[in-house]
């Protein structure tokens, strides 16, 4: 789970970043757990483009993953460990004891030939999936449901890790990677480990066309467009936004207005709020 650079032989190479694939051992999915997964390219029902900068990309299917890890109690053999064009982390291809084959999250360090389980009392190690009120405090866990039975919602990316912190009553206190405690239900599951392809944040695409291969266009700035297009936009030249701070294409404010809703019924379960994010400067990229 490296890296790789390039010399700069023409201008893409001199900042491109890739990973080095050493983990890879299959490089075709496995056919039973793919599926073709329309891709709206940022268009509702009725072809009108409702979420803006997307369209293209490379054609790619669907990976099934296993993210409720509800076999129970039964072994199950790492075959390979595989690319996933949908997600930053990599994922592993189980094959159980009774012929099933599931796709799950690869933890980090988890190799083929290892054996893994799900339950009560599977023992604590990377890969097995347990109750959180099965799991020792300070143990690092990913993958983690937020409503039992439902399968993990949270702390998914490459890299992400959460910690088990206290436990009372019903609730397990969870330090997720923002910096946030929250109360989750004790039945709820999470797989032990930190979720692997660490090196995720440090890759460097290079070059505008990486990013359209991944079915993104540019991103354009506001104060480019007319005013028609963005509240930022029109002037003669290089205006000004006219405006107290800046705003989204929407008019509501932008770079640290705070979104969340005031009476989130999950907000009780917030034991303490994430870390604030610092607000960009100027050169922060504008919506």
């Amino acid at each position: 789970m490296g890296t790789r650079s390039y010399r700069p032989y023409t201008p893409s190479t001199r900042q491109r970043i890739v990973s080095d694939f050493a983990e890879i051992t299959k490089s075709e999915p496995e056919k039973s757990l793919v599926k073709y997964v329309h891709n709206p390219k940022g268009r509702n029902n009725r072809g009108v483009i409702t979420s803006r900068f997307r369209g293209g990309g490379h054609k790619q299917l669907y990976r099934i993953i296993d993210f409720k890890r509800d076999k129970r109690n039964i072994p199950a053999k790492v075959a390979a460990i595989e690319y996933d064009p949908n997600r930053n982390a990599r994922i592993a291809l189980l094959y159980y004891q009774d012929g099933e084959k599931r796709y799950i999250l690869q933890p980090n360090g988890l190799k083929v030939g290892t054996v893994i389980t799900a339950g009560v009392d599977a023992p604590i190690e990377d890969g097995n999936a347990l109750p959180l009120a099965n799991i020792p405090l300070g143990t690092t866990v990913h993958n983690v449901e937020l409503t039992p039975g439902r399968g993990g919602q949270i702390v998914r990316a490459a890299g992400a890790s959460a910690q088990v912190v206290a436990k009372e009553g019903k609730y397990v206190s969870l330090k997720l990677p923002s910096g946030e405690v929250r109360l989750i239900r004790r039945e709820c599951y999470a797989t032990i480990g930190q979720v692997g392809n660490t090196d995720a944040r440090n890759l460097s695409a290079g070059k505008a066309g990486r990013t359209r291969w991944k079915g993104k266009k540019p991103h354009v700035r506001g104060s480019v467009m007319n005013p028609v297009d963005h509240p930022h936009g029109g002037g003669e030249g290089r205006a000004p936004i006219g405006r107290s701070g800046p705003v989204t294409p929407w008019g509501k404010p932008a770079l640290g207005a705070k979104t969340r809703k005031r009476k989130k019924p999950s907000s009780a379960l917030i034991v303490r709020r994430r870390r604030k994010s610092s607000k960009r400067g100027r050169g922060g990229r504008e919506s």
